[in-house]
């Protein structure tokens, strides 16, 4: 037991193309799979290490279910948090919660992607 492990995460999002739109030009992952005209249409984007897998899903979702506290909080730490809110900003995307310190000693952002998944921005490192 023990060793390396990675994490990667699958969303459903009810377009893929608006989902390419929000995490590849807007939050900068680059996509490694795309089987958008697949029976099951799939794709998967990687940042870093943050790797997200997505297929479309065909039923309506209450996205309201994908929030905190009855969701998922997806937390992506990058190195310059307030460039990542400045370019979210400018984007045109409403912020859920700005910056702020948090008593753990990183600092985050929080924002709704377009189907309602949770995302905290944070630091890295506290400090």
């Amino acid at each position: 037991m023990g060793g390396d492990a990675g994490l990667r995460i699958e969303l459903f999002p009810a377009d893929l193309d608006r989902f390419i739109a929000f995490y590849v030009q807007t939050l900068h992952f680059d996509v490694l799979v795309d089987q958008r005209d697949a029976p099951v249409p799939y794709v998967h984007v990687q940042r870093g290490r943050a790797r997200i897998g997505a297929v479309q899903t065909q039923d309506a979702v209450d996205s309201g279910l994908r929030s905190v506290p009855q969701g998922v909080e997806i937390v992506i730490e990058v190195n310059d948090l307030e460039a990542e809110r400045d370019a979210l900003i400018a984007a045109g995307y409403q912020l859920a919660e700005d910056v702020r310190d948090q008593p753990w000693g990183l600092r985050d952002f929080r924002i709704f992607d377009p189907d309602g998944y949770y995302l905290r921005f944070t630091t890295t490192r506290s400090g």
